[in-house]
This record gives structure tokens, sequence and C-alpha cells, in this order.
């Protein structure tokens, strides 16, 4: 593992502990945002927080802004059908 760490940061030309600290960072909101769209019932975010990796970033303007947000919920109704009297 410290081998494909070092090649990683040789390759991007940056350090290997700022490398493991951005994936450390990266866990924790993600983790986090992930716990908290499963506890709100809300599958879409938790699908796009699992697939779009952004650093923290969209997780973290879920956890604050998004998951407080109310969006209402679609209801569809089903059309009665009127029996023809005969």
């Amino acid at each position: 593992m410290d081998s494909y760490l070092t090649l990683i940061s040789q390759e991007l030309g940056i350090a290997t502990w700022m490398i493991i600290v951005i994936l450390a960072w990266t866990a924790v909101w993600k983790i986090l945002a992930l716990w908290k769209s499963a506890r709100n019932n809300s599958p879409v975010w938790f699908i796009l927080l699992i697939l779009i990796n952004t650093v923290g970033i969209l997780e973290i303007l879920y956890i604050f802004v998004f998951s407080k947000m109310k969006f209402p919920k679609l209801k569809i109704k089903a059309k009665k059908r009127k029996k023809k009297k005969k």
C-alpha cells in the first residue's frame, strides 16, 4: 500500500501525507452524508453520494443544505373509473 501511495504522490507532485489527509477527509464526510441520506430515506441522494466523488464538497452541501430542505412528495392519485350504467 505504501508503494502505491508513493507512486501516486510522485505522479501528482503531492506529498504522501497530503494524499492520506485528503482520503481521510473524503471518507469522513462521505460516511456522514451517506448515513444522513439513509436516515432521511433519500435513496436518490444516497446513490448520487456514492457515485460522485467531490472530495467532500457535495457531501458537506448535502449535510448542511439539501438535507434540511423539505421537498414536496409526489402523490399520484389513481383516477377513479366511472362505471357505465347499462
